[in-house]
């Protein structure tokens, strides 16, 4: 009897167990209640994080000096013969007497003028030359030149002038709309001068990965990567310096930058410009006469 009133007092909470009690549940439920709010504001601040989700873009290192033994080690593949085939383009090159050499973009500044006015001018001649012969860019050039091709002077140009200045660049309508806005954000955004970083210089109007790289290396002489144009792309797939074949420019870039040395990777682009301008033509390439014919997959294909 006496052990059954032991067990019933013990299982009676006294006053101090349910005070205790009480304080601890009050505690719990503030905890709770706090653990709620800080739920739901990180559960709003995820949906507004999720509303404006951005895609990071990264690009390799715009300063940094290349490092061949690390390039080394990240390579795994690379075209037969490759480093033969070079020396032969640049046998072929050795007079560079090919229009790019002579009028391509690094060549339309005016180099007297002010750093921020000749780095202006180089990007401007990139734009105008999206698929337009360097000749066609070259003397739209001089006319903006000399109409004045500065940001603050294009600023006071009325669009439709711009237009006829370029005329007949490819899709000079366009591009005079392009130049027109890009100008305004460099006054405004950049305080009169271009960026400094591939990824700035593409969210520029009419900017491509491209041209950001040849103006990253004519305006800031930054090597950052490749520019890959028609001509590179070309030649690039019918050497079998891609290890498949790629259908856009960028892909072409990242492929190559994948194995090619960096040393090479300002060289490349003059070299192979000039070689599709005189002796790898889009139609009818001169293969008879090409040093890499017996090298070349496609020069091998082509029948004498």
């Amino acid at each position: 009897m006496l052990s059954r009133i032991v067990r019933v007092l013990s299982i009676v909470p006294n006053q101090n167990n349910m005070a205790t009690f009480s304080r601890r549940r009050g505690k719990t439920e503030e905890v709770s209640g706090k653990t709620e709010e800080n739920e739901k504001v990180i559960k709003s601040a995820s949906k507004s994080s999720q509303k404006r989700k951005h895609v990071v873009i990264t690009y390799d290192s715009e300063t940094e000096e290349p490092n061949d033994a690390e390039d080394a080690k990240i390579a795994k593949w690379e075209p037969k013969h490759w480093r033969e085939v070079v020396d032969n383009i640049r046998e072929m090159r050795k007079k560079k007497d090919a229009p790019v050499d002579e009028m391509g973009c690094d060549q339309c500044h005016d180099k007297d003028a002010p750093p921020e006015v000749q780095r202006y001018q180089s990007l401007i001649s990139l734009m105008l030359s999206s698929q337009t012969k360097d000749q066609i860019t070259f003397a739209a050039m001089q006319k903006l030149r000399e109409h004045g091709l500065s940001i603050d002077k294009i600023m006071e140009t009325k669009e439709s002038k711009i237009g006829e200045l370029i005329y007949p660049v490819s899709y000079w309508k366009t591009k005079a709309k392009h130049i027109k806005l890009t100008t305004a954000l460099l006054k405004d955004k950049f305080e009169g001068d271009i960026p400094k970083s591939v990824k700035e210089l593409c969210s520029l109007p009419g900017v491509g990965p491209k041209m950001a790289h040849l103006c990253m290396k004519s305006a800031w002489n930054i090597v950052s990567g490749i520019g890959v144009d028609t001509h590179v792309h070309r030649i690039s797939n019918r050497l079998k310096w891609v290890k498949k074949p790629t259908k856009k420019p960028e892909d072409t870039r990242v492929a190559l930058e994948s194995w090619l040395p960096r040393d090479l990777w300002d060289e490349v682009n003059h070299l192979l410009v000039g070689f599709g301008q005189q002796t790898c033509l889009p139609v009818k390439p001169l293969c008879g006469s090409c040093l890499n014919k017996s090298l070349c997959p496609f020069g091998r294909s082509v029948k004498a």
